[in-house]
């Protein structure tokens, strides 16, 4: 029998300061995430982030929390149960750090008579710190559930998702909207080095992300630029009516353009009534909610921006829905 297992990154499971930092440290312990030697990513999370970052994420979670807990984990169910609904076959739902466990998961799909499983890491656009680190995570889980395991690959450019992002971003689109920027999660460069397969295409030039290679199926800028394009074409967009930016940077080094700085110049720049969706996330969570329809919305206000209209993630939309049935 076939099952589905979706998987996303994670949540703290409540507004106590103990879980946000037990979801940090978890998070940030992860090789793939913050990828230096061992001993000084330690130092760095136990001296410097765990003693002082949860308080502030915890009142973050606060702004968005919802009565029923965590938004990134409600909107992954309402997509589960939508699709078990669509597909006709088992779904079950794991997140990467905390709960609910990757191999509770698994096991519910056992017991339900499925050998069979297709795995849907929920984001579309390759990288190491989100589908590489869950790939090699449910392979260490499943090793002795002697299951048959196909992983779907990042889909970014397929056309019904593309259709799908689209439509979405078109129902918000009001006539008065005189720019579109496409905000997606940051990662730092060195994670597109690591991750290029020919250890010489990626950041080689800077129209490298333009020329097909084999690094483009690893590439995350690549592969979101190509997003942004796609979509941009589909709704009809000029090049001057649309652009790309990355957000959530812990440092330097990190891809740019910068979201926040780029909603606090764009007022300057004549355009005062823009529009916002952050394609990188499928489900709405704290990169978006908080960071983006609070914080962005303040950066852009503040900036002499007139109108801010944020884009909802895809969520348990129909079309999407249907898409990940046909994965």
């Amino acid at each position: 029998m076939q099952g589905i297992l979706l998987i996303n990154l994670g949540s703290p499971k409540d507004l106590q300061l103990k879980s946000v930092r037990s979801y940090l440290k978890e998070f940030l312990s992860d090789d793939l995430v913050i990828d230096i030697p061992k001993i000084f990513q330690q130092l760095l999370l136990n001296l410097i982030i765990l003693p002082f970052r949860p308080k502030k994420t915890l009142e973050a979670y606060r702004s968005i929390w919802t009565e029923d807990g965590s938004p990134l984990i409600l909107n992954t169910n309402k997509i589960s149960k939508s699709l078990s609904i669509s597909a006709g076959i088992p779904v079950e739902v794991a997140m990467r750090y905390q709960e609910p466990k990757i191999d509770d998961a698994l096991k519910n799909l056992v017991s339900k008579g499925c050998k069979n499983i297709t795995v849907i890491p929920l984001y579309p656009h390759y990288a190491m710190a989100t589908s590489l680190t869950t790939i090699n995570e449910v392979k260490r889980i499943a090793k002795d559930l002697e299951l048959n395991l196909r992983f779907v690959e990042s889909f970014y450019n397929h056309p019904e998702y593309i259709k799908s992002l689209s439509n979405k971003i078109k129902s918000y689109l009001k006539e008065d909207v005189d720019y579109l920027l496409f905000s997606y999660h940051g990662i730092p460069e060195r994670h597109i080095l690591k991750t290029d397969p020919t250890k010489s295409h990626c950041l080689n030039t800077p129209d490298c992300c333009s020329k097909e290679s084999a690094a483009k199926p690893f590439c995350y800028k690549a592969q979101v630029l190509e997003t942004s394009r796609l979509c941009a074409e589909e709704i009809g967009l000029q090049s001057n009516q649309w652009g790309i930016a990355f957000q959530s940077r812990l440092g330097p080094g990190w891809l740019k353009p910068f979201s926040d700085i780029e909603l606090a110049e764009l007022p300057k720049k004549g355009r005062k009534n823009i529009a916002v969706v952050c394609p990188a996330f499928v489900a709405d969570n704290l990169e978006t909610l908080e960071e983006m329809d609070i914080r962005g919305r303040e950066t852009f206000m503040e900036g002499g921006g007139e109108n801010f209209t944020y884009i909802p993630c895809l969520n348990s939309d129909d079309s999407f829905i249907k898409f990940l049935g046909e994965l």
